[in-house]
């Protein structure tokens, strides 16, 4: 019987996985820098160039890296809030189609909500600065979280909930021994979301309600700084250093379901995953 190897091929495709975004990134520069050439000399300063944006990021480094510290504190607070709450909420919901009923028509309420019209309110609550952001990132961040977590708990198999209460088990054994671990992949995929949408939560929550005073400033209020003052190299630099905030809240999560369902779920044991 010949034996058929997988794993040159198998490698060689995750070497061109790896590559393909590098290389989509180059030519996404090199498409910038022509698209740059190509705009009239007095409208260029609209579309900086990558290197202007890198110059920027140099000369504007300390500020960018203090004001993201503080976005992303902001941005921390509200999610672990988020997180936290939504938690408890779900398993709430998930006891009864009832509670559902009459709870789940008011999260989409305030879901619907623009948080333009929520952000004066909280400022005239709570007052200008780390709060309000904290607060409007939380807002941003719960419904995910919520939604998700609940389908998890209210979607465990039917049969296991039949053994478990054909073996007697008690409410909270078959909550926190069977709903939770099986409801474990549609929290991570909610906490997946709503690490995406922290930092922009806490950015938006940082230019609506945000203030500088003690210093305590993110890049929402540099954004307001720079496009006041027609800096656009550094308003591209500011958007990247929000993207990468981004990046480390998802690669955290990323990191923590890893950790929590490589062992046991099919999402981690396949192996292009």
């Amino acid at each position: 019987m010949r034996t058929v190897q997988l794993r040159p091929r198998g490698l060689g495709s995750r070497l061109v996985r790896r590559f393909l975004p590098l290389a989509t990134g180059v030519g996404m520069i090199l498409a910038w820098y022509i698209i740059d050439l190509s705009i009239s000399q007095d409208r260029r300063f609209l579309l900086p160039n990558p290197g202007e944006v890198a110059r920027a990021f140099v000369e504007k480094g300390p500020a960018l890296w203090g004001a993201a510290l503080n976005t992303g504190g902001g941005a921390l607070l509200g999610f672990g809030a988020a997180v936290s709450l939504s938690f408890v909420f779900a398993l709430a919901l998930s006891l009864s189609p009832l509670v559902r009923a009459s709870f789940y028509p008011y999260l989409m309420i305030l879901q619907m909500t623009p948080i333009i019209v929520i952000a004066p309110i909280l400022i005239l609550w709570v007052g200008p600065g780390l709060k309000s952001v904290v607060i409007i990132t939380f807002l941003i961040c719960f419904f995910p979280m919520v939604v998700n977590t609940t389908q998890g708990l209210i979607s465990t198999d039917r049969n296991l909930v039949d053994f478990f209460r054909m073996c007697k088990a008690t409410k909270l054994q078959e909550i926190f021994l069977l709903r939770v671990p099986s409801a474990l992949p549609y929290f991570f995929t909610g906490l997946r979301i709503a690490a995406t949408l922290a930092p922009i939560g806490a950015i938006v929550g940082d230019y609506i309600a945000g203030n500088s005073a003690g210093g305590q400033g993110g890049l929402g209020f540099l954004t307001i700084i720079y496009s006041s003052q027609f800096q656009m190299g550094a308003l591209f630099a500011t958007a990247a250093v929000g993207c990468l905030l981004g990046f480390i809240f998802v690669a955290g999560v990323i990191a923590l379901s890893w950790f929590a369902l490589h062992k046991w779920h099919d999402s981690f044991s396949r192996s292009d995953a």
